[in-house]
């Protein structure tokens, strides 16, 4: 524009308008200064606005006195890119903030690598974040701040408390791991030696906790990480810590080893060769082995796990912990199928190798061998018809009432014949465990927020200095009261968590294939096979039975 001239000082900073009035080709205004300014290469300096105003007062006071001198004002200055880094208090994070500056030099990564060191931040820094925080610079309007995380810590990792490992295998362990024969084949008729241990025997020896992992901070400092701790070594029924070596537990008795819940205890044994009518029926306090049969009519009764290295016909057992049953089971069943004349009941799990017509109830899972059918099941955990790697049973005839996944090779058989898996009961404990604590969690969060008015109605009142004592006590009631609601809430979660969880592992699993007639329940959502599948899946998702076929 004639008449208007930009310079910058000596220092390149500064920005100055010089107006000639004399040389003035028009009127002159606040916008064709803005404008020129712009137009030019100081178009990213930051320009003050009311310097502008006091330049064009002081030109037209110039134009009216006709002066001849020109009008000088610095209107704007160059201003440079502002970094500033903040450490957290735990020094494991770093953020970085970039000002864009007026007319500054482009930053690059170098300069943001250098600032960060600047500030002692050397380790945890990312390239990428960087890279991205300087594109967001460079995005940015002269002014205009950016911010990222540039670098992260890592946090100290508190050490593995100590471990308990058993030394020897429970009897259940062993029979579902059979031994190879010498041809590297694995003999399914040998399922290993049932073994009771001796006086002295090494059980279980506690592992030490690890030192943790350490941590570092952006600063580049290290942090110490906490040692795990040392588990308290319990012994069990049966089992002492050794002399010779604090982290060892040694059997005190001569008897069968049991590991479960982190507990090792040794069960005192009885062993016999049989149970029959010659040595009469067994009730022990403790575990049961028998290396042999045990014939019809005869019962067996333990506290702990009762192991038969034999055959089971019409036989009753009943067991505190599992029962092996390494050859098979076999039992009468009457017209109705209400009736069975083999009974096996555990605290535990049950093994089989193979079964018909018996009544089985656990607490635990179920194994059968080979072949179960004309039986009825009823247990809490997997259950497993064949190998437990690869289960390809076959499971027939039989009435299943589980809470977990059931697998096996072949469901039904080409006759037809009825087999149901109901997966109700599990399912109908925890609805009604829901409904009994939705109640208690809706009827405490009445009370609690009609305890809560008083209370506030208490504390905006004058409270004598004889009854303060009351109100506090009332005080603490009500906050023990709101304590209480909120760890039924938190229970009634994860009882819907459950509830969930429990619609997801009720699966059937065929290896091979699935006849017509068998029947899986969920209440009143059923599933029928009306045709024959070769192997599939048969799962409960968005409140219906599905079947993946060639799964």
């Amino acid at each position: 524009m004639q008449g208007v001239t930009l310079k910058l000082d000596e220092s390149g900073t500064h920005l100055s308008v010089h107006i000639s009035p004399l040389e003035l080709s028009g009127k002159i205004d606040i916008d064709l200064v803005q404008n020129a300014i712009k137009q030019s290469e100081f178009a990213d300096f930051y320009i003050h606005d009311d310097a502008i105003l006091t330049l064009l007062e002081n030109t037209q006071k110039a134009i009216k006195t006709e002066s001849s001198e020109a009008v000088i004002e610095r209107v704007g200055e160059r201003k440079g890119n502002e970094i500033k880094c903040k450490v957290d208090d735990g020094q494991l994070s770093a953020t970085m903030t970039i000002i864009k500056g007026y007319g500054a030099a482009t930053l690059t990564l170098d300069d943001l690598y250098r600032q960060a060191k600047n500030h002692k931040i050397v380790r945890g820094v990312s390239s990428k974040r960087l890279a991205a925080l300087l594109q967001s610079y460079l995005s940015a309007l002269a002014g205009e701040s950016v911010s990222s995380i540039i670098a992260k810590g890592l946090p100290p990792k508190t050490g593995r408390s100590s471990k308990l490992q058993p030394l020897v295998q429970n009897a259940l362990d062993r029979i579902l791991r059979p031994q190879s024969s010498q041809h590297g084949r694995v003999d399914m008729r040998n399922l290993g030696d049932i073994i009771c241990v001796k006086v002295g025997t090494e059980l279980l020896r506690r592992l030490p906790p690890s030192r943790g992992r350490a941590g570092y901070t952006v600063t580049g400092e290290t942090i110490t990480p906490k040692a795990g701790e040392w588990l308290k070594l319990r012994p069990g029924d049966g089992t002492a810590i050794s002399e010779k070596d604090e982290n060892i537990l040694i059997a005190e008795i001569s008897g069968m080893p049991k590991f479960k819940d982190q507990k090792m205890w040794v069960d005192d044994t009885y062993i016999c060769k049989g149970v029959n009518v010659g040595t009469g029926n067994v009730n022990y306090d403790g575990a049961v082995l028998v290396n042999g049969d045990i014939t019809e009519k005869m019962e067996v009764y333990a506290t702990g796990d009762v192991t038969v290295n034999g055959f089971v016909e019409s036989a009753i057992i009943h067991a505190g912990g599992d029962i092996i049953i390494t050859e098979g089971a076999m039992g009468k069943v009457n017209d109705a199928g209400t009736e069975y004349s083999t009974t096996l009941r555990a605290k535990g799990s049950i093994h089989i190798q193979h079964g018909q017509g018996l009544d089985i109830k656990c607490d635990g899972g179920v194994t059968i061998g080979r072949q179960l059918a004309f039986s009825k099941v009823v247990c809490r955990k997997e259950m497993y018809v064949g190998p437990i790697d690869k289960p390809n049973g076959n499971l027939f005839a039989c009435s299943i009432f589980s809470q977990n996944r059931v697998q096996a090779g072949t469901f039904g058989a080409v006759s037809g014949s009825n087999l149901t898996l109901d997966f109700s009961d599990g399912f109908n404990t925890l609805l009604a465990r829901k409904d009994s604590l939705d109640e208690l969690v809706r009827q405490i969060r009445q009370n609690c927020s009609r305890h809560e008015d008083r209370m506030k109605i208490i504390r905006s009142k004058f409270i004598p200095e004889d009854l303060q004592g009351k109100v506090n006590a009332a005080q603490e009631l009500f906050e023990n009261e709101h304590q209480l609601m909120q760890w039924l809430e938190q229970k009634a979660l994860e009882l819907a968590a459950n509830k969930e969880n429990y619609q997801q592992q009720i699966v059937v699993s065929a290896n091979k294939r699935i006849y017509p007639g068998l029947v899986i329940k969920l209440n009143n959502r059923t599933w029928r096979a009306e045709r024959e599948y070769g192997k599939a899946n048969i799962s409960f998702h968005s409140h219906q039975w599905q079947c993946d076929a060639g799964a």
